[in-house]
């Protein structure tokens, strides 16, 4: 069966009026965006089948990623396997570490020395992290930031959305999809050990500062990606009467999301998460969710995998930040 342009489109992270441009060769999309959607084409097929080209030695490509029961963390984790494999010339493997302990992280960093050719890391900002970094840097294996960026370590590369954008753009969205009128939110953040969590409060802070000066954030909760103790802040703030708004960082949604349903407030507070999954798609079909941010794990995975596997042969690539989508329940993707 032929590839389809909207095969090509999904890959690629594009649009399929983007993906007809660049297979028309007409005029309108940018040089790395055009690269980006060719490669994606000739892998799938769509100009025929590719010719064998001797691919070189495998490059050992590891990834440190937290572990647990995050959806999002689980896709980027199949993602990364599945573009390694596709490749041919890489081997991956996947380390997990449990909580956000700099600690631990930091060992595992160690460890890699002699043992990896280049690392892929969901890193915290702490300063033990960012020394491991420099100094695996420094034996001479290739280090990218996955997700949230650490933007003073010696590394080739960060792949990943602006994270203050998307802050910014969940601020956008609450303000849009309120009334006018003073209104209470609610942050739940991860852990703002990681970067891109600070980030996106610091750019939900600022829009709702310029734009919409009758909203406060009335509260913060720091909930570890843990769904118990998102459930029992979201009770929280809602035994307070005021909240209008909620605003979720990381994950802990679906424990957002039962205590919304089980004070029979889902549908009067506006609820604002990021990453589409099976439980966020859910969310959102029966409306206790109103908008996801989605920064598509598939397409982070194919280029944290092409920027390091470069790297390690001496081909420099520069970096591609993937664009931002907003879903709602009426334009939810097909798997």
């Amino acid at each position: 069966m032929r590839t389809t342009v909207s095969q090509i489109a999904r890959e690629a992270g594009v649009s399929a009026a983007t993906v007809d441009r660049v297979l028309n060769d007409r005029e309108g999309v940018r040089p790395r965006t055009r690269e980006i959607v060719m490669r994606v084409a000739r892998d799938l097929g769509y100009f025929g089948p590719q010719a064998a080209d001797g691919a070189g030695p495998s490059v050992r490509l590891d990834f440190v990623l937290p572990a647990g029961s995050n959806s999002f963390m689980r896709t980027l984790r199949k993602h990364l396997i599945e573009e390694s494999l596709a490749r041919g010339d890489v081997s991956a493997k996947i380390h997990e570490i449990e909580g956000f302990d700099p600690d631990r992280l930091s060992a595992r960093l160690a460890e890699l020395r002699g043992r990896s050719d280049a690392v892929g890391v969901i890193a915290l900002d702490h300063p033990q992290v960012r020394e491991a970094i420099n100094d695996l840097a420094g034996s001479g294996v290739r280090v990218a930031t996955l997700v949230s960026d650490i933007p003073t370590v010696d590394k080739v590369g960060y792949v990943g959305v602006d994270n203050r954008a998307a802050g910014r753009l969940a601020g956008m969205l609450l303000g849009r999809f309120l009334p006018p009128g003073p209104h209470n939110v609610a942050v739940f953040i991860g852990s703002l050990a990681y970067r891109g969590h600070e980030e996106r409060e610091m750019g939900v802070r600022s829009i709702l500062s310029e734009e919409f000066p009758e909203m406060r954030i009335a509260g913060t909760a720091e909930v570890s990606d843990d769904r118990d103790l998102a459930y029992s802040e979201t009770m929280r703030f809602l035994e307070r009467g005021d909240i209008s708004g909620i605003y979720s960082i990381g994950s802990g949604n679906q424990g957002i999301a039962r205590a919304l349903r089980e004070a029979r407030r889902e549908r009067d507070v506006v609820f604002i998460g990021h990453d589409l999954t099976d439980a966020t798609r859910l969310m959102l079909l029966d409306r206790t969710m109103d908008a996801v941010i989605d920064q598509n794990p598939r397409v982070e995975a194919r280029e944290i995998v092409r920027l390091l596997a470069s790297s390690v042969k001496g081909s420099m690539e520069p970096e591609y930040l993937p664009r931002l989508q907003v879903v709602f329940r009426e334009n939810i993707p097909a798997r």
